[in-house]
């Protein structure tokens, strides 16, 4: 029995190992910090604007993308001006109305 929990856990520290080397290398290989920016122009109603927010945070979170997002007035209507300012208040999300000019 303790020859099985003796590489049990030797087959975890190696685990262990490996993942933080996997991970020391990812954080070498990802570009680093830049200051990017998307973004979004937003039409109509705002119809898929919701789901390029959704993606473009993904990546942020994931670690694979660094930067702003940018919700730009392309000729929304009502309803997607609200929406975009909904969005607008995740972090970091901005909304550029139609009248100004942040791009």
């Amino acid at each position: 029995m303790t020859d099985m929990v003796q590489f049990i856990a030797v087959l975890l520290a190696a685990f262990g190992l490996v993942s933080l080397g996997w991970l020391a290398l990812g954080g070498l290989l990802l570009p680093g910090g830049c200051a990017a920016c998307m973004v979004i122009t937003a039409r109509g109603g705002g119809e898929g604007l919701e789901q390029a927010v959704r993606a473009a945070l993904w990546l942020r979170r994931t670690g694979l993308w660094r930067g702003d997002v940018v919700i730009k007035d392309g000729g929304l209507n009502g309803d997607g001006v609200e929406l975009a300012r909904v969005l607008a208040g995740q972090n970091g999300v901005e909304f550029s109305p139609d009248d100004v000019d942040r791009i």
